[in-house]
């Protein structure tokens, strides 16, 4: 993958359409480690970009994205729980396929603007990450490892938000055309 560069990492953050797919053409093998999915409660980053009210619980499925057995990506998506009965229920067997496969698949499926963001190296979210990284890999990750890109998915009026944060190391290549 190589040194990460600002110009590179950039790239990814604003790279449309299927991360999975730009992914799994960067080498051999891609995979989806699945670390948990589960009712939690509502963040408010998450709240508000689902357009629910402050009381409420999401579900949610937290990933980390591997190529040729490297840990690239750790992607979390959150919905509101009542969505997963509706427009979102394929959600439910998912299991260890990529999400960006049930979302790029429907015509229906909207999706926002890409919104780059930098996360707080000791707020919840990276925390929460760095937990579930080293406990999945069995290395902590890249004190570097900041920076997101959050979209929303909409689909017959349900909202799916989807965070995808990128290891560094990412940064040192481009994005594949997908």
């Amino acid at each position: 993958m190589g040194i990460a560069s600002r110009a590179g990492l950039r790239a990814w953050l604003r790279a449309p359409g299927s991360l999975s797919r730009r992914l799994a053409a960067l080498g051999e093998r891609y995979q989806v480690q699945v670390l948990r999915q589960t009712v939690a409660p509502l963040r408010a980053a998450e709240r508000r970009a689902l357009g629910l009210p402050r009381r409420g619980c999401t579900v949610v499925r937290e990933v980390i994205l591997h190529v040729d057995g490297q840990p690239l990506v750790w992607a979390r998506s959150a919905l509101h729980v009542a969505a997963l009965a509706g427009p979102w229920k394929a959600l439910k067997g998912l299991g260890s396929k990529p999400l960006g496969h049930l979302l790029y698949a429907d015509p229906r499926v909207a999706r926002s603007e890409l919104q780059p963001r930098r996360l707080a190296r000791h707020g919840h979210t990276w925390r929460q990450m760095a937990r579930q990284w080293e406990a999945a890999t069995g290395v902590a990750p890249s004190s570097q490892m900041l920076w997101s890109r959050n979209s929303v998915f909409t689909r017959h009026g349900a909202r799916l938000r989807v965070m995808e944060l990128f290891a560094p190391g990412l940064g040192g290549s481009r994005p594949p055309k997908p």
